[in-house]
């Protein structure tokens, strides 16, 4: 089980060094969004590979530009990861708005909602677009 977990950190530790050392923007072997590519419309995922890269370098206004929901499910992943560890290692017992039954429902709405605006190509609307 452990040879499981430290091959999952070494992938993930790869990962994160090529998105580092190389820009998504300027490489081509980094894959193209299917969705734009066959629509020419913005995925709500559109940008994130540039996001992810700006991240790592600590930019965090160009991250918001390329996608601004990027930030938001960095930090819905961080609050879900804190909350259990919080529960399970400190014996506490908070609840995780996320397992509220209607979460996943506005987590929805907002995500169509972001995939429908970022492609309206008027101000201020086209400030979200990648």
């Amino acid at each position: 089980m452990k040879i499981k977990y430290l091959l999952i950190g070494i992938g993930i530790s790869v990962l994160l060094s090529l998105y580092y050392f190389s820009d998504p923007s300027g490489v081509s072997y980094f894959p193209k969004c299917p969705f734009y590519l066959l629509t020419g419309f913005h995925c709500p995922g559109c940008g994130s590979q540039r996001a992810l890269h700006q991240l790592l370098h600590f930019n965090i206004i160009e991250t918001l530009n390329y996608n601004a929901l990027y930030i938001l499910g960095i930090g819905t992943i961080v609050y879900n990861l804190s909350i259990k560890a919080i529960n399970k290692y400190g014996n506490k017992d908070y609840y995780n708005i996320l397992y509220h039954p209607k979460t996943p429902i506005v987590i929805g709405v907002i995500i169509v909602l972001f995939w429908i605006l970022r492609n309206i190509d008027v101000y201020p609307f086209n400030l979200l677009a990648p």
